[in-house]
């Protein structure tokens, strides 16, 4: 009971200067004019700039200390994250000093002298390298055709899943298209060479030859169907979370009006959903210049080079086989910037066209 007693006190006490804090901040946060004793025969008008600018301070500190003694749990909580943040994400971004300097491997970063060129050399070096700019190329026609073909695909599955009346196939359904989600790349690669392959399951069922994995064109199309297969069932859990969020109200009305399925998919659905689509299509395009390295890795064989190095690839030849950490270190940082510009720009246009964007 004394601890109970001691504690409804403590909360009685914090109540109280809650409730004088809230006032004290009603009465300072309008710009009125107060009066304020200047000498005992002189008054003048004047505003928080003079004596009560100090009291709306310490208002404001004690306001301030009060909400961490309520909060306090909740920061230091917050400190862990954040702290793994600041020490394995930003600690690590003094080494992108590499691309200016000397390529010395072993020795510190702080260490070595800064590269020709006024330190862009590696960046000059990489730019000369025509298996760079094959690699620039691949890049975007890889993640654009991604982003062309893949990204409408899990809309649609979402919109047709929707409308199934079935909860129990739509289940069975939802479970069979995420699944491949939770495969590795080494285990899709294996799949795909069975399945694909010269040997594989589809030429022997059709009779036929058709080099999937081994001719360029045909590769391309087969990385992004296969990706496209890998990743739709969970980017229709995203669009379906959203769906549901539409308010029902608005397919009652539709329905009053004579709307059959597909006019409130593209009049009801689809504009409600919009914010979201426009979200994830900003991500998409931010990561242009990222590919997945291990799809790369498990897909790829020495008869489709010329199409499937991309900047990974590139990274990884130069950087850690090649033992060239400046050279690599000037192509990741380029592709960082590359990224960045991207997303500011779609994000800008997004902005444009009335969306709210992720910024």
């Amino acid at each position: 009971m004394g601890l109970k007693r001691f504690s409804e006190t403590i909360y009685q006490k914090i109540a109280r200067i809650s409730t004088r804090l809230t006032i004290i901040k009603r009465l300072f946060s309008t710009n009125c004019v107060i009066v304020s004793l200047s000498t005992k025969m002189n008054f003048r008008e004047n505003t928080f700039e003079g004596n009560m600018c100090m009291v709306n301070k310490k208002s404001k500190w004690l306001e301030f200390r009060l909400h961490m003694v309520r909060f306090w749990t909740l920061y230091v909580m917050l400190a862990i994250p954040l702290s793994q943040v600041v020490i394995f994400r930003y600690g690590p971004m003094i080494n992108i000093l590499a691309a200016f300097k000397e390529n010395k491997f072993l020795w510190p970063v702080m260490e070595r002298a800064w590269a020709g060129n006024h330190g862009f050399e590696f960046f000059i070096k990489a730019f000369d390298n025509p298996l760079f700019m094959e690699s620039l190329r691949n890049t975007f026609v890889l993640s654009i055709l991604q982003i062309l073909i893949g990204f409408p695909i899990p809309i649609i599955l979402a919109l047709f899943l929707n409308e199934l009346r079935s909860t129990l196939f739509k289940r069975f359904t939802q479970t069979i298209l995420y699944m491949p989600n939770f495969l590795s790349w080494a285990i899709i690669g294996g799949m795909a060479t069975g399945i694909f392959g010269a040997a594989g399951l589809v030429n022997n069922a059709l009779g036929t030859s058709i080099p999937f994995l081994t001719s360029s064109t045909h590769w391309i199309f087969s990385y992004v169907f296969i990706g496209i297969w890998q990743s739709m069932g969970w980017n229709t859990i995203i669009f379906l979370a959203a769906i549901a969020g539409v308010n029902p109200e608005l397919y009652e009305a539709a329905a009053v009006d004579g709307a059959k399925r597909f006019r409130m998919m593209w009049h009801v659905t689809l504009p409600s959903i919009r914010s979201v689509i426009i979200i994830l299509l900003l991500l998409n395009v931010g990561g242009i210049m990222g590919n997945n390295f291990e799809r790369i890795m498990a897909m790829r064989n020495p008869l489709v080079y010329g199409v499937s190095d991309v900047i990974e690839v590139f990274v990884y030849d130069r950087g850690i086989r090649g033992m060239d950490q400046s050279l690599a270190a000037a192509v990741g940082l380029f592709q960082s910037i590359v990224s960045v510009v991207l997303l500011f720009s779609a994000n800008a246009i997004a902005k444009r066209a009335g969306e709210r964007g992720i910024m």
